[in-house]
């Protein structure tokens, strides 16, 4: 990375690896902050899935309970976390991305990573990612009592008593996690939107010369396959980062317990609490971080030539 040849465009693809890190950087931060109230209505939807006596709500209720903590404060609840995640694009994003394409480039890939990229970099990226995720659950994980985020100091405080370790709660599921976005976000989706570029080349269809709604087309396509991998994981993640810091932790086996009662008292629909918020996070984040890097990309590409 602090190579000259880091910096140095490269003829063949008319950028240089640092304008391509930019412009994934640039895409993520774009697709955060859009894309921010659909992740924090989410995360209360799973998280109210047991009642403050510890009693697991049917479906429809915990999704009451979500929305009237958005009702009562639509902007604080909106904008609940998007600090640590904006923090988390370059804390989360450099490791992640830097990963992946420099395993893409040693596979000669360049910047069109294939399942090998998003393996080690999803392995290798989640020590850097689960600390972010977990203070961003915890900014929002009492909203319902309090009305308001939990300070980034107080939970790095709380964490701190005990020597950061909770920080790194959630990391297993999250390695599950971040492969699966890995494969389909970052692999799955610009292979099937070239595809589809392909066959669209010349046709007559609306839209069918336009990249937004190739890009779009291919995320509806990629995203239901998306929700389905990572949907038990996300939940997973919530269980095991919104219990209390000063309290005992829940670990990976006592979550997966929960997981199955909610299942067998409720179906599919406790399995998979949040599915439907889901697939739209997953269909609008995909779209608007390809758009973001796309557009980056061309630009950095545009310059280069004038330059």
């Amino acid at each position: 990375m602090f190579n000259s040849s880091y910096f140095e465009v490269d003829t063949k693809r008319g950028i240089s690896p640092f304008q391509t890190m930019v412009a994934y950087l640039g895409g993520s931060a774009f697709q955060t902050v859009v894309d921010n109230p659909i992740t924090a209505y989410r995360q209360l939807v799973q998280q109210y899935a047991k009642d403050a006596a510890g009693k697991m709500v049917e479906p429809k209720i915990a999704t009451a309970e979500a929305k009237a903590v958005f009702r009562a404060a639509p902007f604080n609840a909106s904008m609940s976390g998007v600090t640590p995640r904006l923090v988390g694009v370059g804390f989360k994003r450099i490791p992640k991305f830097g990963s992946l394409l420099a395993i893409s480039y040693v596979c000669g890939t360049d910047e069109n990573p294939g399942l090998i990229a998003a393996t080690g970099a999803s392995i290798m990226s989640a020590p850097f990612i689960n600390p972010i995720r977990m203070i961003e659950k915890q900014q929002r994980a009492y909203f319902k009592q309090t009305g308001a985020t939990k300070p980034i100091m107080e939970i790095i405080k709380e964490a701190a008593a005990k020597n950061y370790r909770p920080l790194f709660r959630g990391t297993v599921p999250l390695m599950g996690h971040s492969l699966a976005s890995a494969t389909t976000g970052l692999v799955g989706q610009p292979q099937l939107e070239q595809y589809i570029k392909r066959n669209l080349e010349g046709s007559d269809l609306p839209g069918s010369g336009n990249q937004f709604i190739r890009g779009l087309i291919a995320s509806s396509i990629v995203s239901p396959i998306y929700v389905v991998m990572t949907n038990p994981l996300s939940r997973l993640e919530v269980i095991m980062q919104t219990s209390s810091i000063s309290g005992k932790s829940i670990g990976v086996v006592d979550a997966c317990k929960e997981m199955m009662t909610d299942s067998k008292q409720f179906g599919l629909k406790g399995m998979f609490r949040g599915q439907g918020i889901g697939l739209a996070k997953a269909i609008v984040s995909l779209t608007l971080f390809h758009q973001g890097r796309i557009v980056l990309m061309d630009a950095f590409r545009e310059n280069n030539k004038e330059c």
